[in-house]
């Protein structure tokens, strides 16, 4: 398990936080340090709670032990509207009874920015969000796509130090999350901005962030960049969590095992993971097919290790009881460390 990093005081430090309801620990001694415009992710099932500890850094909850810091400066007693954070929910949160310009406007209008600045700042932002030229719009009349990007410009308008989104883009259709998923990574790219986002949703995490954790019932089970977590999880709680199905010694593949697995490690397979091919090293027996969204899913028998997912490219599927030769595809396979 790692769920602590080093930290240089510069950003946000959380130190063995946790966060109670009665006799339900939310939060259960989460460490984690967020650096100075980079963006972490900490993704979970419902229920997990990484929207509490969000709420925990935003001072929407009070913790029950350990510290939240910002450039080393202890945040406990600190009001909400006092730690400079900003924040960015499912729902957007929209003033309906001002315009796309009025909603953006709004905290610069409340810090006592002066007319001509918050008009250069909400020009400057709309312009960001892919909104030019819609200020004077009702936010009624935008999709829902659209509100969710005057949000984002409205929380960035202050400049906030830590960007806080919760589940921001839970509400809109998967296409139109993972556009906006690369636009937002963007833009906090271009801003610089220091954010934590929290999402159920893998393909946002890996997308928007430099670092992803993984959360589980209140623990912070692993951080690592996307790519890391990916290939390398913590463990089999982690890798089950991020799709991986089979679990199966290395020395059971010999030479077939990926680059850099040792032969008491252990790798995580998913599906894809194995491939049939011609020129495969690995032998199997197929015991059952089944149709995918890629093309025909199997589940194929090896000896040495058992029955395990496979997928067969193209329209020359076998049928039950075939024996194909399969390839590993390493960059869908995980390398553990031994159990």
């Amino acid at each position: 398990m790692t769920g602590h990093d080093g930290a240089t005081g510069s950003g946000l430090e959380l130190r063995e936080v946790a966060v109670t309801f009665g006799a339900t620990t939310a939060v259960d001694d989460v460490s984690l340090c967020i650096e100075p415009a980079e963006v972490v992710a900490l993704l979970g099932p419902s229920g997990c709670g990484k929207s509490t500890l969000l709420r925990a850094v935003a001072g929407l909850e009070p913790t029950d032990r350990g510290t939240v810091r910002w450039a080393g400066t202890d945040l406990r007693g600190v009001p909400v509207h006092r730690r400079g954070f900003g924040l960015l929910f499912q729902d957007g949160q929209l003033f309906p009874h001002r315009d796309v310009a009025g909603n953006v406007e709004f905290g610069l209008r409340m810090a006592g920015v002066k007319r001509a600045g918050r008009q250069a700042r909400v020009g400057e932002l709309l312009e960001l969000v892919g909104l030019s030229g819609r200020g004077g719009r009702r936010v009624a009349s935008l999709s829902g796509g659209e509100q969710q990007r005057v949000a984002l410009a409205r929380s960035l308008a202050p400049r906030p130090r830590l960007l806080l989104l919760d589940e921001p883009l839970s509400a809109l259709d998967r296409g139109l999350r993972e556009r906006l998923a690369t636009d937002l990574r963007e833009i906090l790219r271009r801003t610089s901005t220091t954010a934590l986002y929290v999402t159920h949703d893998h393909d946002e995490a890996f997308t928007i962030a430099d670092r992803v954790g993984v959360m589980d019932h209140g623990r912070l089970l692993q951080i690592a960049p996307a790519e890391q977590l990916w290939r390398r999880p913590a463990d089999e709680q982690v890798a089950q969590f991020l799709g991986y199905d089979w679990f199966v010694p290395a020395s059971a593949l010999g030479a077939a095992r990926p680059r850099g697995a040792g032969p008491d490690d252990v790798l995580g397979l998913r599906p894809e993971s194995l491939v049939v091919d011609a020129d495969g090293p690995i032998i199997g027996l197929v015991v059952d097919r089944h149709r995918t969204r890629g093309g025909t899913g199997l589940l194929v028998h090896i000896d040495g290790i058992g029955t395990v997912g496979a997928r067969a490219p193209g329209t020359a599927v076998p049928g039950p009881a075939a024996r194909v030769r399969l390839r590993l595809e390493p960059a869908v396979t995980a390398v553990l460390p031994p159990a």
